[in-house]
């Protein structure tokens, strides 16, 4: 047999006997999986036909059988008070709702900023939303037409009207 044969004979063989190699399928649980997902979306949550707070996300993934969802690539959310009234707005990187109480946690980059002019920011914030409060155990920076303070852990009305620092690190009084 002369080389080419053999060298072609050679690489019938090795193609012949070639294994097909399939992907590697690796089962997750189904808890790990969201039940449903939407990007761009908006949710809003009321209670007796009244708007509490429109969120919108960049992507949404909720996981029915754990009872919360998942909030990604920018956050907003829109507060509104007991008459309807909005009060403040809110953006995140990123939250999470509880979905059987409706409380939600926002977290990266947290700011609010109420209708009259306050503006909160810290890394964490929880939003109550049976009583409408928002709190934090963070760092805060509060900036208010009358004052600037800064601390440790709040908790507020979500319009930002009644604040209460719990350690309060620096202040002070804002000139017009």
């Amino acid at each position: 047999m002369t080389r080419a044969a053999l060298f072609i004979l050679g690489g019938l063989l090795l193609t012949g006997c070639e294994e097909h190699l399939k992907p590697s399928v690796v089962p997750l649980p189904s808890n790990d999986l969201p039940s449903q997902e939407s990007w761009q979306s908006t949710v809003t949550f009321s209670d007796s036909a009244r708007v509490k707070a429109v969120l919108w996300a960049g992507h949404i993934a909720s996981f029915q059988q754990q009872r919360f969802t998942v909030l990604e690539e920018s956050v907003h959310v829109d507060f509104y008070g007991e008459a309807g009234e909005h009060t403040s707005m809110l953006t995140a990187r990123r939250g999470k709702v509880d979905d059987a109480t409706e409380d939600f946690n926002a977290y990266d980059n947290v700011v609010v900023v109420s209708d009259s002019g306050t503006t909160l920011r810290t890394d964490r914030l929880f939003w109550n939303s049976a009583e409408r409060k928002i709190h934090t155990d963070d760092f805060v920076d509060i900036v208010s037409p009358t004052e600037h303070i800064m601390g440790h852990g709040m908790v507020s009305d979500q319009g930002l009207k009644n604040y209460k620092i719990f350690v309060v690190t620096g202040s002070s009084i804002q000139h017009k």
